[in-house]
């Protein structure tokens, strides 16, 4: 019998992560069950099946109970994100230990704690290592394996799904193609164009077309170390709603979308330890696992190009990245989404051949011509409620033509939001009218405008 195309397909991804086919982790190929019930995180029913020491969790715990004046089993459990029986067995062993003493009885599995002076001289002692309170972590082979298996279930991107998701933008059928293609395969894309032609924007419609929602844990550990997984500034909660039980140490998010510009440096790309709280925070590659990571204004950064180029080149050949802990012990994490480069540089400008052959694909997108210009500027305009008058199309076009001003496809929209402020200003309802356009562009354009 043939393999099926998607177990074909998770073998082809398999060789393209480790071309030696060992990947450390025990990752089955793809099933017939549904994605959302096949990638539900397992509730752990005992210490071991949470895949981290008993030692580690009763750590944590003691901390819980020193960070809860009225600390209770369930109280803890909601705080650790792990079952009660499991934090009664650990809240139990402190008690024993003589950490803890009861205070109550409330139920048979929930009892309410306070500190003796053992597990205050204790709790300093853990805090000075690791300050870390909260959810319980979930092991690095744990994240590796949801990652990967999360990889191999996404659906697929469609020339529907990305006409859908560009629905909005103007733009060619080669670059929906493009697109297309690029996402589907996953493979880096490499856009380049002059500022305002809609890098950006295209960037966005590819990752709304990937769609869907993800597994991400809160936070990781490693070594005895916990590196913070999880921000509410990257990552969207969605409520999963499940019909069973599940790991709650794990969250529900939509489709991660990380963007980075400016302010990239070869630092950030590793781990940030705080040497306060003595924790780790995810470098933004990782928290984009499983979506999308956009490094915009690409070749403007505080760093040299080729600096970046020799960090990313083993991430996208291999989809695994290396951090480095503050002891200088190397770690192995996953690097499994969809990279984006966008640049107002021409290739030429970074002159990195052997980098360039490594991306998937590579997308330029020109000005517009007037027929594009006309139907972004239609667009925009109908996009508002008001009136479409070709005349001021035309008008515009001449315009451009007599100042021989090169045409963005972002400008349609800046001058009539421009005709917007000016009716807000002067408190009238909005009607785009010849004079309107010329203030907004003489507004818009400046002193450059007038000149001409």
């Amino acid at each position: 019998m043939s393999p099926s195309n998607d177990d074909a397909r998770w073998a082809r991804r398999r060789r393209l992560r480790d071309p030696d086919g060992e990947t450390g982790e025990s990752i089955a190929p793809p099933s017939d069950a549904p994605p959302t019930e096949d990638l539900l995180p397992a509730t752990p029913a005992t210490v071991e099946d949470s895949g981290l020491d008993f030692g580690f969790l009763a750590d944590l715990a003691l901390k819980t109970v020193y960070a809860d004046t009225s600390c209770t089993t369930q109280r803890a459990a909601e705080r650790l994100a792990l079952p009660i029986a499991i934090v009664d067995l650990l809240l139990q062993h402190l008690y024993r230990e003589r950490l803890v003493e009861i205070r109550e009885t409330i139920a048979s599995q929930n009892r309410r704690y306070a500190m003796l002076d053992r597990g205050w001289e204790r709790v300093r002692r853990l805090l000075d290592l690791n300050a870390y309170i909260g959810a319980a972590p979930v092991s690095l082979a744990a994240y590796t394996a949801m990652v990967r298996r999360q990889e191999e279930l996404r659906p697929p991107v469609t020339p529907d799904s990305i006409r859908g998701a560009a629905a909005d933008l103007v733009v060619s059928d080669t670059t929906l193609q493009v697109l297309g293609v690029a996402a589907n395969s996953r493979r880096s894309l490499f856009i380049t164009g002059a500022p305002g032609n809609g890098k950006t924007s295209v960037a966005r419609a590819l990752h709304q077309a990937l769609g869907g929602e993800i597994w991400i844990p809160r936070a990781v550990e490693v070594d005895g170390q916990i590196i913070n997984v999880f921000d509410s500034h990257n990552h969207a909660p969605v409520d999963p709603a499940p019909p069973t039980p599940y790991d709650q140490r794990w969250i529900r998010i939509r489709r991660p979308l990380v963007v980075v510009g400016g302010e990239l440096t070869i630092e950030s790309m590793d781990l940030s330890y705080d040497q306060t709280v003595k924790f780790y925070e995810a470098p933004f590659q990782v928290k984009s696992n499983g979506g999308t990571l956009l490094i915009d204004d690409f070749g403007r950064q505080r760093v040299q190009p080729r600096d970046l180029f020799n960090r990313w080149i083993i991430p996208l050949e291999n989809h695994v990245d290396y951090l480095t802990l503050h002891t200088g012990k190397k770690i192995q994490v996953p690097f499994e989404q969809m990279l984006i480069f966008a640049t107002n540089l021409s290739e030429v400008d970074f002159g990195e051949e052997a980098f360039l052959r490594r991306l998937g694909y590579r997308l330029s997108l020109e000005s517009p011509d007037p027929e594009t210009y006309g139907r972004i500027f239609r667009r925009t305009v109908e996009a508002r409620g008001l009136r479409y008058d070709p005349r001021l199309l035309e008008a515009l076009l001449a315009r451009y033509a007599q100042e021989h001003r090169q045409m963005r496809s972002c400008q349609p929209r800046d001058l009539v939001d421009r005709c917007a402020d000016i009716c807000s200003y002067e408190n009238r309802p909005l009607v785009l009218t010849g004079d309107l356009l010329e203030r907004a562009w003489l507004y818009y354009f400046g002193a450059a405008a007038k000149a001409h």
